[in-house]
């Protein structure tokens, strides 16, 4: 999938929140090695930089128009594009911090505690993800995709898989953590402009259904999904759309 930097960072203020509300619970004052896990255009790899002065960060991301754009905004960090799944620091880190980007690879069973393997003793892996499976924002466009003349072209599609429950992610970190606190948010978005949905989710979520159509397919999968979605998140009276956004936050520390 090839990235929009621009489109992605359009809700900036919005998506940028919940990165600040989970950095804010940081156990750490002062980590050595911290890797940003799904860095994207680096905005949040440069508040890390400046949380952190005396740190040595590092930008993970597997799109390279993304790096692009994150070099320049971090200069004093360093990028590396690779995968979520494969990519090994060249030390262990002190905060594994990734903010909306692991819930793109699946398997997360075996992701979490690889992930884990990845801290020091007392290290630190902090962790926001969407929780949108099944908000109509989500579930929606895999029912507009299944009906119309783009269905054939959106079988295949790659979207982001299902993320585990709470209580599963409990089950799966803590016995690997010397602590762990889980919690959700929902962020209730107040968006401007006519179909602010479907802006916010051209740059995310919908985006692997774009990439596999082209013209006038193309542009009738976005006005179907527009006209599916109206009902669900309605313009007010003023003119904005308001968007619940639930996300789900993972903290813990490894034993020391």
């Amino acid at each position: 999938m090839q990235w929009d930097p621009t489109q992605y960072l359009r809700y900036t203020d919005e998506r940028l929140r919940p990165a600040l509300d989970l950095m804010g619970r940081v156990p750490l004052d002062a980590p050595a090695r911290i890797a940003d896990i799904g860095c994207g255009p680096g905005n949040v790899t440069a508040i890390l930089a400046q949380r952190w002065p005396g740190a040595a960060v590092t930008g993970l991301d597997g799109s390279a128009a993304m790096l692009d754009k994150a070099r320049p905004a971090a200069p004093t960090c360093r990028f590396v594009q690779g995968s979520f799944a494969t990519w090994t620091p060249d030390a262990p880190l002190d905060l594994l911090y990734s903010n909306a980007a692991l819930h793109w690879l699946g398997g997360h069973d075996t992701l979490f505690p690889r992930l884990l393997g990845l801290l020091a003793p007392g290290g630190v892996i902090a962790v926001q993800m969407p929780a949108m499976h099944t908000a109509p924002l989500r579930a929606l466009q895999h029912e507009v995709a299944a009906n119309g003349p783009w269905a054939e072209h959106l079988i295949d599609v790659d979207a982001a898989p299902p993320i585990l429950s709470p209580a599963a992610y409990y089950d799966l970190l803590r016995p690997h953590l010397a602590s762990l606190d889980i919690w959700q948010t929902t962020y209730l978005h107040v968006l401007p402009g006519a179909d602010a949905v479907v802006q916010w989710a051209s740059g995310t979520s919908l985006k692997p259904f774009l990439d596999k159509l082209q013209g006038r397919q193309r542009q009738g999968f976005l006005d179907a999904y527009a006209e599916a979605i109206r009902p669900a998140y309605p313009r007010r009276p003023d003119g904005m759309t308001l968007l619940p956004f639930q996300r789900l936050f993972l903290l813990g520390t490894r034993a020391g």
